[in-house]
C-alpha cells in the first residue's frame, strides 16, 4: 500500500494517481502523465494544472516553456542505487525555478528522504513497511552538517559550507 508522505504527515485523500496500465484511475483522481504523453497533451491544449511523471533517463529541459501549467512533477525512484532523479529535482528547483509540488514516487526508502527534501523534493508516495513504519514513528533520520547549498535553506554556518546546519 503506497501512502503519501510531507514534512507535515501523513496526507490523506491525495488528488493524484499514476495510471496503471488496464485498470482505471480512482474516482475523482488526476493523471499522472508520463512524459511524452504530457507533451502530446501541451501541444494540443492551453490548460493547466498537469501532473508529469519524469522517468531517470528523461530530460527534465523539456518541462521548461511548460512550468507554469506544471501542478505536479513526479520523480521516478525504480530503484534505491539509481539517483538521476536527485539530480532532476536540482534541476527544477535551481535552473528551471520550479515552484510547484515535487513527488518522489518508486522506491522511496527512509534513508533518502533527507536528502530528497534538500533537493527540493517535497512529497513522498511511500511503500516502504520500514519507511512507512519510520514515518508514523516520526523518526526521519537527520543530518545535522552540510557541505553544499540546496533547494532548502540551512541555517548559515560562519560562512564556511562546511559548517551549515540543518533548518
Amino acid at each position: 500500500m503506497t501512502k503519501i508522505w510531507k514534512e507535515t504527515g501523513f496526507v490523506e485523500n491525495d488528488a493524484w494517481a499514476l495510471p496503471v496500465e488496464g485498470e482505471a484511475l480512482p474516482e475523482g483522481a488526476r493523471p499522472i502523465l508520463a512524459l511524452g504523453e504530457f507533451l502530446e497533451q501541451m501541444e494540443a491544449s492551453n490548460e493547466g494544472g498537469f501532473g508529469v511523471l519524469i522517468a531517470p533517463a528523461d530530460d527534465v529541459i523539456k518541462l521548461a516553456p511548460y512550468l507554469e501549467r506544471i501542478a505536479l512533477v513526479a520523480l521516478a525512484f525504480p530503484a534505491f542505487n539509481d539517483g538521476r532523479a536527485f539530480s532532476h529535482a536540482s534541476l527544477l528547483r535551481g535552473r528551471l525555478g520550479y515552484e510547484g509540488k515535487v513527488r518522489a514516487v518508486g522506491d522511496v526508502l527512509i534513508d533518502q528522504i533527507p536528502l530528497m527534501i534538500r533537493c527540493g523534493i517535497d512529497s513522498f508516495a511511500v511503500k516502504n513497511a520500514t519507511a512507512l513504519k519510520r514515518l508514523a514513528e516520526g523518526r526521519l533520520p537527520g543530518i545535522s552538517l552540510h557541505t553544499q547549498p540546496a533547494a532548502k535553506a540551512a541555517r548559515a554556518g560562519q560562512g564556511f559550507s562546511w559548517r551549515r546546519k540543518a533548518s
